[in-house]
């Protein structure tokens, strides 16, 4: 992991323009970045935007990203694979502090406290970049405030690609806004699928065969008072529904909250 100073902020040239702020790659495949935000952004913490660069033809080439800061943030923090083909990310992973990119202040996104029922439990489900609206969610208030215990379920290939989502789990007992909030709360529960760790398994499979239940030492999923919010690979978003489902839990959005959501703007 590399970290770079952030340096003063530049004057953006780009329609829609942000400026850089800090850049910090974890391995060969993820990154993230910081810029400044516009003056005029209000978000809910576990929305997204469309961020992006100039394609070679001059028009904006936008993807959605989930904004990994939480909504109170001065800045905005943005977490990314590196795809080597990618018509944005393979272009994206070499941004520096200084750099404009194009950011459209129009969040949106269904990873929201509004869109779920009152419960008790709050569960975070995500593979790889999925992490990040968590990120966001996790450094929020209203979420210690709403629920008795939050537990994060998050699984990558490789130890190294875990990084980002536990350096920032391991921080927030300690974080001066929610650290009291946090207190005996929060339960973390990492994964591997390819490389040996000390907890391996997808998501599916340890909440199916009732493991993490066990590891933990919790009650298996009950859908008068656990809440989920999930966030990953669409094929990993189809497979937990049916997991979640199966427990009798149903899905909700903004219009009609209920026990869990999926976002499906986008897939890591």
């Amino acid at each position: 992991m590399t970290d770079q100073t952030p340096v003063a902020k530049a004057t953006p040239t780009l329609p829609d323009a942000q400026t850089v702020t800090s850049v910090t790659h974890y391995t060969d495949r993820l990154f993230a970045f910081r810029c400044t935000r516009p003056q005029s952004l209000r978000f809910r913490s576990g929305e997204f935007v469309m961020i992006g660069l100039l394609g070679d033809n001059g028009k904006p080439l936008l993807r959605a990203y989930s904004i990994a800061s939480p909504s109170w943030d001065e800045e905005l923090e943005f977490y990314s694979i590196k795809v080597p083909d990618g018509p944005l990310t393979s272009r994206l992973q070499h941004i520096q502090p200084g750099d404009p990119i194009i950011l459209r202040p129009k969040p949106v996104g269904t990873l929201v406290i509004d869109a779920l029922l009152p419960g008790k439990r709050l569960w975070m489900l995500a593979t790889g970049t999925g992490i990040a609206p968590f990120a966001s969610l996790l450094r929020d208030p209203e979420t210690w405030e709403k629920f008795e215990q939050v537990i994060v379920m998050h699984t990558c290939r490789e130890a190294a690609e875990l990084t980002y989502g536990r350096t920032l789990v391991e921080a927030l007992p300690n974080d001066p806004l929610i650290g009291e909030l946090v207190a005996d709360k929060l339960l973390y529960y990492p994964t591997t699928t390819r490389e040996p760790s000390a907890q391996m398994g997808r998501i599916t499979d340890n909440m199916a065969s009732g493991k993490v239940f066990a590891d933990l030492g919790i009650p298996p999923l009950d859908p008068s008072i656990d809440r989920a919010m999930v966030c990953g690979s669409l094929a990993f978003n189809l497979d937990i529904k049916k997991v979640l489902e199966a427990a009798g839990l149903s899905e909700g959005a903004n219009s009609a909250p209920a026990e869990y959501v999926v976002e499906k703007a986008f897939v890591d």
